[in-house]
């Protein structure tokens, strides 16, 4: 209806439920209009189980209600001394007229609504809620910005909540399994089971914690697609996005309410490519960005027997959370990066800010921010959208109705869970390795467009870190380092087999280079950052300070290059500079008697298109060689 869309809204819900809100609506309306100085009639609890019950869920009723001039408070609805009585009354009438036109049809008993409402002193509906006065309401220019926005916010919680249903149909399901070589799958889960048990009698990890593994490789390499642009359908040469086009009646049949033109200048024809929300269509088209992606997966996994759950990102954003039986807790999965248990990577790796993130399965909608973010205060400062209480009790709302006809003993199980998860929300994770990295899925404009190459987050300020010998290594007149690019470890030999963990935090300097793993291949390395077009890493060793100097150099280091690329390693101090290669040999060049510090350099450059950062890699490894060092720095050392 022109003017109040909150009504609009309404009238699309079903006959029997637009009756049964509409009426109680109209009681809100009439309960005001006819008691305008009776405060407990202009207040509604947020909490109230007729509110949570009857209106929160349905499309368009809470909207009504802001239309009619209610605003927020902490824990209730309210409607302010200010408000427009008019106002409240069309919108009130606009319900009426459509409540009678469908009695009148179904030939009904008619609600008397000719009756003008001030000439009635009838009590309210047994349905209303229990008045409760308003409490204090926020500032006028924030409460008009919560009013403005928490219509759109519902709806977008009651719509992801509401798709994610669809992943529960039997038949739905059925087809994908058609789609997944499960059994190959459950086959290669069981062998890393079996290797993880090998290598570790201790592991706690189930068989279906390694198909979470397998299904995510499988789903990147062998099913779905990324689309930036598509080929022309005619000469297969590149299309360029030329902005939307209507929605076919099939595509919105398949909920594909927006339809992109990709346009081909060569031959002047327009590429269609319906962004399909339905994963019944997505199954057969396996193709889309982030959004299809992740709708797809999370079906793939329900369908395998996997508890997935949707998650939705306001940063624009989706993947999927997987529960670990064995774990008991959820595991962050992104299909588009094929990565597992990552949850900083979109905060530290990508460099996005976070605000709101919202966890999304048949039985319950969670709040999951604080899981991928260890900056929870920049984040809350962020969560402005709408009022905290009101998001916490609409969350709770909606739970409530979801949750009803479930078991005791399923009820009990996610209250366990979901104190699980808030225990973990305390308290900010620290950054793994793995997280540190950009985004990989989508063209480098694409991803360089929305921020997230990672080049941000790995242009930090230099570590400046020093090795200065210590005691036992003066007394040896020797120091010997080794780094291992699989367990991301530093080793001083003779100093007690210290460790350092992390190889960004014993590095002098490093300009836009990071660790790379690829699950897919198995493989671990050090690369440039993707945007950048060279990268520089370098270790410090100063001897002076202890009263020390160089006798000899021995270094040993591994590098590999592809297409153009280039890798320059440099042995230098303030005397002598030299190059050595990264072959994996041990190499012992001269000139560096008598020097009182020692630079070793890695300058990484070169490349060839989008994935030029990729060509150019220092102690590139298999994970599963984790013994073999990846750097290996020997200084021979005499007194000054």
């Amino acid at each position: 209806m022109a003017g109040f869309p909150g009504v609009s809204a309404l009238f699309e819900n079903s006959n029997e439920v637009f009756l049964d809100v509409s009426k109680l609506l109209i009681t809100y309306a009439d309960n005001i209009i006819r008691n305008p100085n009776e405060e407990k009639y202009r207040s509604i609890r947020i909490g109230n189980p007729t509110f949570v019950t009857k209106l929160l869920p349905i499309k368009g009723a809470v909207e009504c209600l802001f239309e009619m001039g209610f605003e927020e408070a902490e824990t209730h609805l309210f409607f302010p001394r200010s408000a427009s009585v008019d106002q409240l009354r069309r919108v009130r009438e606009s319900l009426a007229a459509e409540r009678n036109q469908r009695l009148e049809a179904g030939q009904c008993t008619s609600y008397p609504q000719n009756t003008s409402p001030c000439s009635s002193t009838a009590s309210a509906s047994p349905a209303s809620p229990t008045p409760v006065p308003a409490t204090a309401p926020q500032p006028a220019v924030q409460q008009q910005q919560f009013r403005i926005n928490s219509p759109t916010f519902l709806r977008t919680l009651q719509a992801n909540f509401q798709h994610v249903m669809m992943y529960e149909k039997s038949d739905l399901q059925q087809k994908a399994l058609r789609c997944i070589p499960h059994e190959q799958l459950n086959s290669r889960a069981k062998e890393r089971l079996q290797q993880a048990r090998k290598a570790d009698p201790g592991c706690d990890l189930a068989e279906e914690d390694l198909l979470v593994m397998e299904l995510l490789q499988w789903f990147k390499q062998d099913f779905f697609s990324w689309v930036d642009s598509l080929p022309c359908s005619q000469c297969r040469g590149n299309t360029r996005h030329a902005g939307p086009l209507t929605p076919s009646t099939d595509d919105l049949r398949w909920d594909a309410g927006n339809v992109e033109n990709h346009f081909c200048d060569s031959c002047h024809l327009i590429n269609r490519f319906p962004r399909y929300n339905n994963p019944e269509k997505l199954l057969e088209t396996r193709r889309g960005r982030c959004g299809e992606w992740a709708n797809c997966f999370t079906l793939c996994c329900r369908a395998v027997g996997l508890e997935a759950r949707y998650i939705w990102d306001s940063t624009d954003h989706v993947w999927t959370e997987v529960y670990s039986h064995s774990q008991r807790r959820w595991l962050h999965c992104d299909p588009c990066e094929n990565t597992c248990d990552k949850p900083l990577l979109y905060e530290i790796g990508w460099g996005k800010k976070l605000s709101y993130i919202f966890a999304f399965s048949k039985d319950q909608v969670v709040d999951v921010t604080w899981r991928y973010s260890c900056k929870h205060e920049e984040v809350l400062s962020r969560r402005t959208k709408v009022q905290e209480t009101w998001l916490l009790h609409t969350v709770t709302g909606l739970n409530s109705v979801k949750q009803q006809s479930l078991n005791p003993e399923r009820n009990r199980e996610l209250l366990e869970r979901l104190l699980v998860e808030l225990v973990e929300f305390i308290s900010p994770k620290i950054p793994k390795p793995g997280e540190l990295g950009g985004r990989i899925s989508g063209s480098l404009a694409w991803r360089a467009a929305r921020e997230e190459t990672g080049a941000a987050s790995a242009k930090k300020k230099a570590v400046e870190f020093v090795f200065i010998p210590t005691e036992p290594e003066k007394c040896a007149k020797l120091f010997h380092l080794q780094y291992n690019v699989t367990k991301d470890s530093y080793c001083r030999v003779h100093n007690g087999a210290e460790k350092i963990q992390g190889w960004e935090n014993a590095v002098w300097k490093n300009e836009s280079v990071f660790r790379k793993e690829e699950q897919d291949w198995q493989m671990v390395y050090l690369a440039r950052t993707e945007g950048s077009i060279s990268g520089r890493v370098c270790w410090k060793i100063m001897c002076a300070p202890v009263g020390m100097k160089i006798k000899s150099v021995s270094v040993r280091a591994t590098s590999q290059t592809f297409h153009s690329a280039e890798v320059l390693w440099k042995l230098r101090s303030a005397q002598t500079t030299i190059e050595f290669p990264g072959d994996g040999e041990m190499h012992s060049p001269v000139g560096f008697s008598g020097s009182g510090e020692l630079f070793v350099e890695a300058e990484l450059g070169g490349g060839d298109g989008d994935a030029a950062w990729q060509h150019a890699q220092l102690f590139r490894q298999s994970m599963k060689e984790a013994e073999a060092p990846s750097l290996e720095i020997l200084v021979e050392m005499e007194d000054a």
